[in-house]
């Protein structure tokens, strides 16, 4: 069985973002299964499969991918009968929860039953309560949390130079007044018109920047960028109904990448946005 050590902190999931998908999706990071041991999902026996150790790079509505320290990686089906727990911190010993936990960039444990083909499906996937608290601040982004993550929004800007990762499918800019981070009607209609057609895409993650003009500080602007582009997160989870586990983490990246010159009013205006980028991994693409 292939183990992880994980030190605390953000830097650890963040960093397992990075990890390249294109590992052969039948790789397996186990013990070898107990062969007496037989159990019913379904209404279906199956065998006990190995134990995976990991962290999960990608999802794909009732599957996730974990890749092992040495790169490897496996496509776990997840099931009603799956139980998914967190161990200690914020969350308890041995809390019960739901699929929606199971965030990009988690280090998990996933217990395992051999279906049709040597197809694993989880009937367990444990995590720690802590690691999975820093993976929802990250996702969500809040001023308050990236204060207290300086080095994981320096990882974060990193992010930005792994693109080629990703197949792009398309792009929606959202805008916003000068020194504001609140959504116009028009962001809004734009916003769930973006997650409807991102919705009719296989695989489709949306990773969500924000921006501004070079209007005040570089500090007040990388606030600012991150305010506007957790207003486009909870706005696309919370009305235009985009599952958290099919967003990749959020970003704000301040003056960076204008799309016009700042030396005008017009320009200013354009660089004052949120992207919200479709994409899909190249592991996944055609999964």
């Amino acid at each position: 069985m292939h183990a992880l050590t994980f030190k605390p902190g953000a830097l650890v999931l963040l960093a397992a973002l990075s990890l390249p998908l294109a590992a052969p999706l039948a790789a397996q990071t186990a013990e070898a299964p107990q062969a007496n041991s037989n159990i019913v999902v379904s209404g279906i026996r199956m065998s006990a499969g190995p134990d995976v150790k990991g962290i999960i790079a990608a999802r794909n509505e009732d599957k996730i991918k974990v890749v092992a320290a040495d790169g490897t990686a496996s496509v776990i089906t997840v099931t009603e009968e799956t139980k998914i727990k967190a161990s200690g911190g914020l969350f308890g010993g041995g809390a019960k929860l739901g699929a929606d936990a199971l965030l990009n960039g988690l280090p998990v444990t996933v217990k395992t039953k051999l279906g049709e083909g040597g197809a694993l499906f989880a009937s367990q996937i444990s995590f720690k309560g802590g690691d999975l608290k820093t993976a929802r601040m990250i996702r969500q982004g809040t001023e308050q949390q990236f204060a207290e993550q300086t080095a994981a929004t320096e990882a974060l800007r990193g992010r930005m130079a792994d693109i080629d990762k990703y197949n792009i499918k398309g792009t929606t800019n959202v805008y916003f007044a000068t020194g504001k981070w609140a959504l116009t009607p028009e962001a809004k209609n734009d916003l769930c018109t973006a997650a409807s057609s991102a919705e009719s895409t296989n695989n489709a993650l949306l990773l969500v920047v924000g921006y501004t003009d070079d209007v005040g500080s570089e500090e007040y602007n990388q606030v600012l960028s991150e305010k506007r582009a957790a207003a486009v997160i909870n706005y696309l989870q919370q009305y235009c109904k985009w599952k958290p586990y099919r967003m990749l983490t959020p970003t704000g990246m301040a003056e960076a990448d204008p799309l016009a010159d700042n030396s005008t009013p017009e320009g200013k205006a354009q660089n004052r946005r949120v992207s919200v980028n479709v994409l899909v991994s190249k592991g996944l693409d055609g999964m």
